[in-house]
C-alpha cells in the first residue's frame, strides 16, 4: 500500500532504539524524511546512518534530553516544517505505590505527559495552518488497565491521553489527527528493564522470565518493533484521515477487555 506521504517530514522522538527507532523505519520506508531523537549521540548517529542507506530519505538527528526546555529547542529548531509528529519517551521505574514521592511524580509528568503536550503546542499550530499533520503518542496498555507496579506511568500516560482526547477534536477539522498508541510488551529494552527485576526476585533466568510473560500473553510472544512501526505508520499516511483521539493497543490480546 502506499501510505501517500512521500516527501513529508517527520520528527521521532527518542528514535535511535525500540519502538521509536521502529516508527522511524516504517516512516523512512515510506519515503518520509526524518528529523531523529535521542539523548545518546552515538547510538542516534548509528540509526540515522543505517536509515539513511536503506531508505533513501533525508535524516536530521539531534542528540538532546527534550524533557528539558533547552532539549525542545534544539530539537525544534532542527525540524523546521513538521507534518508528522511522533512522541515518544522511556517509562518511569516501577515499583509500588508507596515508594514514589512528589520528585518522581514530577519526573513522570514531565517526560511522560507535559514534554508531548509542548511538542504538540509547539508543531500543531503550523499543521492546521499548512491543512494536514499527524500526531501519534506512544503510550502504553496500562492506560487501558493500570499495571500496579508501574504506577508513575499509568499516571502520566493517562493525563496525556485526557488532553489528547479533547484537543485531537479541536484541531480535527484543519485536517490534522492525534492519535495514540498503546504499546504492550515488546522486544526492546524497556521488557529487559522490566523482565531483569522478576528474575532477580524469583531466582530464574531472563529467558524463564520471559517465557512465563509470554504465556500470558494470548499471541504467546512479544511484539516486535517492526510491527509497531507498520502501524504508526498508517496512523500518520493519507489513508488514516478519519481516525482522530483513538487509543490502539498493540498488546497481542494481554488487556482482557471489550472495549
Amino acid at each position: 500500500m502506499d501510505l501517500g506521504i512521500k516527501g513529508k517530514q517527520a520528527v521521532v522522538c527518542a528514535s535511535s532504539k525500540g519502538l521509536g527507532h521502529g516508527c522511524a523505519r516504517a516512516l523512512a520506508e515510506a519515503g518520509v524524511n526524518l528529523v531523529m531523537n535521542a539523548r545518546g549521540s552515538e547510538a542516534l548517529e548509528a540509526a540515522a546512518e543505517a536509515i539513511r542507506a536503506d531508505c533513501g530519505v533525508e535524516v536530521t538527528t539531534v542528540a538532546a534530553d527534550v524533557t528539558t526546555q533547552e532539549g525542545r529547542a534544539a530539537l525544534l529548531e532542527a525540524a523546521g516544517d513538521v507534518d508528522i509528529l511522533v512522541n515518544n519517551a522511556g517509562g518511569p521505574p516501577p515499583g509500588m505505590w508507596h515508594d514514589w514521592d512528589r520528585e518522581d511524580f514530577i519526573k513522570a509528568l514531565d517526560a511522560n505527559m507535559l514534554t508531548p503536550i509542548a511538542l504538540i503546542k509547539a508543531l500543531v499550530p503550523g499543521m492546521m495552518d499548512r491543512g494536514w499533520g499527524r500526531v501519534v503518542n506512544i503510550t502504553s496498555q496500562s492506560v487501558k488497565a493500570p499495571i500496579p507496579q508501574l504506577g508513575l506511568s499509568n499516571a502520566a500516560r493517562t493525563g496525556l491521553t485526557g488532553y489528547v482526547a479533547g484537543t485531537s477534536r479541536q484541531v480535527a477539522e484543519k485536517g490534522v489527527t492525534i492519535n495514540n498508541l498503546l504499546p504492550g510488551i515488546h522486544a526492546t529494552d524497556r521488557a529487559e528493564a522490566l523482565d531483569g527485576p522478576v528474575a532477580k526476585r524469583e531466582g530464574i533466568s531472563l529467558e524463564e522470565a520471559r517465557a512465563r510473560r509470554s504465556a500470558t500473553i494470548p499471541v504467546r510472544r512479544y511484539g516486535t518493533a517492526e510491527e509497531f512501526g507498520a502501524t504508526c505508520a498508517f496512523l500518520c499516511s493519507q489513508h488514516a484521515g478519519f481516525i482522530v483521539g483513538q487509543n490502539i493497543l498493540l498488546d497481542g490480546g494481554a488487556t482482557n477487555a471489550t472495549i
